[in-house]
């Protein structure tokens, strides 16, 4: 998958490409697992600069389809500070304030992740994820800059060693 990099722990166990099945008929990304037991994950994702969002609270928006998922799925957002790299904030939708991970077979449902970012963060990191076994598809993740009064979702820099 072009401009998507691979990363899990068991990346061996699943196969990533794209597939003309999404909402509109469009190509959409999809993870698939090709072992019956699975005891890791695998993630597709992207990384950004984030000077365009600095001081500011963002939604990352995205659709979500699943099949047999026996784990968990969903989307995930990491702010990252310079080099060597120091993790500012992050939320999987299973590890934030809320379990909010996908499990079983869903229809296409819109997935939300709200994060502060700090006037020091250098790289927003973003995908989706896939642990254990089953087959997630997405699309259209989206970013946009929200109001004060729509409630983060995952952790800041001063939540992060909780």
């Amino acid at each position: 998958m072009t401009g998507w990099a691979r990363a899990g722990s068991k990346s061996k166990s699943y196969e990533v490409y794209m597939e003309r099945t999404g909402k509109d008929a469009t190509d959409v990304a999809t993870i698939i697992s090709v072992d019956q037991n699975i005891d890791g994950f695998e993630t597709v994702m992207q990384k950004c600069l984030a000077d365009k969002f600095l001081g500011k609270r963002i939604r990352m928006s995205g659709l979500i389809r699943t099949k047999d998922v026996s784990d968990w799925a969903g989307l995930w957002l990491r702010i990252d500070e310079g080099k060597p790299r120091k993790t500012l904030g992050f939320d999987n939708m299973h590890d934030g304030k809320s379990n909010r991970s996908i499990k079983g077979t869903t229809p296409w449902t819109n997935c939300e992740i709200v994060l502060d970012i700090p006037t020091i963060a250098t790289y927003l990191a973003y995908g989706a994820l896939l642990t254990g076994t089953g087959q997630i598809w997405f699309d259209n993740l989206k970013f946009e800059i929200v109001n004060e009064d729509v409630l983060t979702t995952g952790y800041g820099v001063d939540n992060l060693n909780r």
